[in-house]
């Protein structure tokens, strides 16, 4: 198991080039302390030397085996397509790397749990990076919400939204790169009911699709046991408030938008003003969760037990379901 010193910087390397990449690497670089960009893979030699030079990594390698190998990282932040997480992860676990996996974590529950078995088999760290879960905003608001401040949660509301250029080749329409309006921004509504109400009892989902053949818009309807309903909707064809309101039985709580990344958000308590709260947001927003896994590393943690793995595979579950009702399947499903 990799365990991190105090002294000596946590050596992370990156799979994948793209704009995420590019975000997680400028949060890594300035505001995560003890921590150092060492490496990055690509499956072009090119780009990762560019990007290497960029943030000033030392090393750049064309293969991802080839960086996994190469003794000069801790940790891998995986950043490539969902399609190719469930390959990635294992590759880097086989080589003894513990695991931050961009979200969506695989294409499958069944996917996700074979990550889990073999993180577990190996000893090693393995996480979705959700970061959302990491912001300050959320934390603040779940422990409003814990300290009884809106009562008791009846329902959610929560948007995702924003126009594509509709590309087939592209990663969002792609049906081999796993692409739709769900897995890339849907997630994250179906995320923030998750954590704040558990596991639904019922769900209902609606879509309407693409060219080429993912889902454009996605509807989900949720009911809990508690008596708590969601109502959640993600698209790729028009720019929504992606603002997330949460209702309780003695005022509520809207996060402003975008909810997931957020600034700050609204306390309203039946009988009182409205209260703004600016919370902290430090560059794009990703060096929450990079902070956070190097903490869980420093203890000795084979997964995060502020997101732990159970409710990665729960999260899967739920997306599986979605898309069993609206009739979306994948490629490297058939």
């Amino acid at each position: 198991m990799n365990t991190q010193t105090s002294t000596k910087p946590l050596r992370w390397g990156i799979i994948g080039c793209g704009k995420i990449a590019v975000q997680f690497a400028e949060d890594l670089i300035a505001h995560v302390p003890n921590a150092v960009l060492s490496a990055v893979a690509s499956r072009s030699l090119d780009k990762a030397t560019a990007f290497a030079q960029r943030f000033e990594a030392s090393h750049a390698f064309g293969t991802y085996q080839a960086m996994l190998s190469s003794g000069t990282i801790d940790v891998v932040y995986i950043a490539t397509p969902h399609a190719q997480h469930h390959e990635n992860t294992l590759m880097c676990l086989e080589a003894g790397i513990p695991v931050l996996c961009e979200k969506a974590f695989a294409i499958n529950t069944a996917m996700v749990k074979e990550m889990v078995a073999k993180s577990q088999e190996k000893q090693l760290f393995l996480m979705e990076a959700i970061w959302t879960r990491f912001h300050p905003a959320i934390n603040q608001i779940e422990a409003i919400i814990k300290e009884g401040q809106i009562g008791e949660i009846k329902h959610i509301v929560a948007d995702f939204g924003f126009k594509a250029d509709p590309d087939p080749a592209s990663r969002l329409f792609n049906p081999e790169l796993t692409g739709g309006s769900l897995y890339d921004i849907g997630i994250y509504p179906l995320f923030i009911s998750k954590l704040l109400l558990g596991k639904p009892a019922e769900v209902k989902a609606v879509a309407t699709f693409t060219e080429t053949g993912v889902d454009m818009n996605c509807a989900v309807s949720l009911a809990f046991e508690g008596g708590a309903t969601a109502s959640l909707f993600s698209t790729l064809a028009a720019k929504t408030d992606t603002t997330c309101t949460i209702y309780g039985t003695k005022g509520k709580i809207h996060i402003h938008g975008r909810f997931h990344e957020t600034f700050g958000f609204t306390l309203t308590v039946e009988g009182q003003e409205p209260i703004v709260f600016q919370t902290e947001r430090k560059g794009n927003g990703y060096s929450y969760e990079a902070i956070d896994v190097q903490r869980c590393l420093k203890e000795g943690r084979i997964e995060n037990d502020r997101l732990p793995l159970q409710f990665s595979i729960e999260l899967m579950e739920l997306m599986c379901e979605i898309r069993s009702q609206i009739g979306l399947v994948y490629p490297q499903e058939k």
